[in-house]
């Protein structure tokens, strides 16, 4: 992703700092199309980026329950 925008990176307040734990950069979903995602315990590492729709559809079965383990 190439940008000139810094994505401000955060993680769940959920996250309980387990250390299994990804963040997300959502501030650049609106100028760039995509919302990266990333390995809290490798931030220098790869970030993956996803379509905002997508991102949206995941949080929202995540939030009802349909993505348990």
């Amino acid at each position: 992703m190439t940008t000139n925008e810094s994505p401000r990176w955060f993680k769940s307040s959920y996250s309980n700092n387990g250390g299994n734990c990804i963040e997300v950069a959502v501030n650049v979903a609106t100028r760039h199309g995509v919302v990266p995602v990333r390995d809290s315990k490798s931030p220098h590492g790869p970030v993956l980026t996803i379509a905002p729709a997508a991102w949206s559809e995941f949080v929202g079965g995540v939030k009802a329950g349909e993505l348990s383990a």
